[in-house]
């Protein structure tokens, strides 16, 4: 568990604190926790949901504009950068996220990383060592299709570490990411929560459609036989790795649509609360006519 902050954030803590009262609020893991407990936070949850399907769907997209819309101000702005990290099993929907919350976004500040298995080259570094490299740069927007936490994630499940060394896996990402949040990066960390059903029927789908078995791999039924092992190595770090600054929020992900309602919601205002604005007019152009 993060001890007591002394972190000095150059941007509103409103970017990163879900509000008293709001949706958001039950699905953040305080920076307090002493332990999180997956089975308590249903996955078929949709607290974002006005009810409706397709008017949840019509509500993405208009915030995936929105969001667009601030992106360029974002840029424009340059103050600071975002990180947005998405965590979760496989079929959680971590590609469906980037398409349907950021699919109108410009690719000109937003990137996105698909982390990988190290290379060789990767390995005979620190485990953050490739990871810093793809962080944000000012005004920049960068999404994480999985990241560093896979390095408490496979290899505590496989035991590749030992629990000495996974605890000093967490201070270490914890540091790390106060570097960034301490020099303008705001992280927002979202760990997407299916159930093992839902898992089954997508996975099933894979192998289904014979357009989809591009997507489907055989290791993904040996990671399915560690689930349990998984839920227990999620819950870990949700509690170990959600700090001040850059506390972890699940999403209930049974429901795609409820899924990007969810997420697109909280990017729209997160940078919102950062106060944006435009660069101050150049005075040299007042007056200007172009021939």
């Amino acid at each position: 568990m993060p001890g007591p902050s002394d972190a000095h954030l150059p941007f509103p803590e409103a970017a990163l604190r879900a509000p008293k009262g709001s949706a958001w609020r039950a699905w953040q893991i305080a920076p307090s926790a002493r332990s999180v407990s997956l089975a308590d936070l249903s996955p078929a949850a949709k607290p974002f949901s006005g009810g409706d399907k397709a008017a949840d769907k019509t509500a993405v997209e208009s915030l995936a504009t929105q969001i667009d819309e601030l992106q360029e101000l974002f840029y424009a702005d340059a103050r600071y950068r975002l990180l947005v990290v998405l965590q979760g099993m496989d079929t959680s929907g971590k590609d469906g996220t980037l398409r349907g919350v950021f699919s109108r976004t410009s690719p000109l500040g937003v990137h996105t990383v698909g982390w990988k298995a190290p290379t060789e080259p990767e390995r005979a570094r620190d485990y953050l060592w490739r990871i810093h490299q793809r962080v944000p740069a000012n005004g920049e927007i960068v999404l994480f299709n999985r990241s560093h936490y896979e390095d408490v994630l496979v290899p505590v499940v496989n035991h590749w570490i030992t629990p000495e060394q996974t605890e000093q896996r967490y201070a270490h990402i914890n540091d790390f990411e106060r570097l960034l949040a301490e020099t303008g990066t705001v992280i927002l960390k979202f760990m997407l929560h299916i159930s093992r059903d839902e898992q089954r029927e997508r996975l099933q789908e894979r192998v289904d459609d014979p357009r989809k078995h591009w997507k489907f791999s055989h290791g993904d039924l040996e990671v399915r036989k560690q689930w349990d092992d998984y839920q227990r190595a999620y819950e870990q770090l949700l509690a170990k790795t959600s700090t001040d600054w850059a506390p972890w929020t699940v999403v209930p992900a049974d429901s795609k649509t409820h899924r990007n309602l969810m997420i697109a919601t909280i990017v729209r205002d997160t940078l919102k609360a950062l106060d944006l604005r435009y660069p101050p007019e150049d005075p040299s152009l007042k007056g200007l006519r172009i021939d």
